[in-house]
């Protein structure tokens, strides 16, 4: 993605389907004002009854060419998340966001433990050498979630007929988060298909950044 200036206004275009004998599909769509897709924009979906979660999974943040690879990684409250460096020089990765606070001491090639994201909330991920690097981890409790591919969409699978409250998040969308949550009915059944669209503005630069005012050196 190429994020343009504060006026920057991007599209959000939701399609709810609904298939015969089956569970929901919901389908995802971010695109800019030129109609380009707007990639790796945390979804999630939460069911509004039951306690449905999904069960941790190990996952990858890379470090290649100076940048955090995904730049979002959206993780299930519970998963581990390897560090490894791909990169040709070292760096020295850490977090001081609530929902995970933890350094890597400097290293290239060799192999930290994986670190644990046991709770939910966003994860804001810097360099202690590379001041431009940043990252985003996006711990959620929510059954149902994902991020847009470099078309600007995703499909959510399998959702059980239900409510839903659907919430979108990017580093680079400067709306209030109130108004990037929605409410959904997934019937299940029939083959009738539900809209809704958002208008959003976009930043020139990802917010919000990492601080290491509290590095232990």
């Amino acid at each position: 993605m190429q994020p343009g200036s504060s006026a920057t206004w991007i599209t959000l275009a939701s399609l709810l389907c609904c298939l015969p004998c089956r569970a929901g599909e919901l389908s995802v769509t971010v695109i800019d004002r030129d109609g380009h897709g707007v990639d790796q924009v945390a979804v999630t979906a939460t069911p509004s009854a039951g306690t449905t979660t999904t069960a941790p999974a190990p996952a990858v943040m890379d470090q290649r060419n100076r940048l955090f690879v995904p730049r979002l990684l959206i993780v299930a409250v519970g998963s581990t998340v390897q560090f490894p460096n791909n990169d040709t020089v070292s760096h020295q990765v850490y977090s001081f966001s609530p929902a995970k606070h933890f350094q890597l001491p400097l290293y290239k090639g060799e192999v930290h433990p994986p670190v644990v994201f046991d709770q939910p909330g966003l994860v804001v991920l810097g360099c202690n050498i590379h001041d431009s690097m940043v990252g985003y981890i996006y711990v959620t409790p929510a059954p149902y979630f994902g991020s847009t591919d470099a078309d600007g969409a995703l499909l959510l699978k399998e959702l059980p007929k239900g409510d839903y409250r659907v919430v979108v998040w990017s580093p680079y969308i400067a709306d209030a988060p109130a108004t990037l949550t929605r409410s959904i009915r997934v019937e299940g059944t029939g083959s009738q298909a539900e809209h809704f669209q958002l208008k959003l503005a976009l930043r020139a630069e990802p917010e919000p950044k990492p601080h290491r005012e509290n590095w232990e050196y």
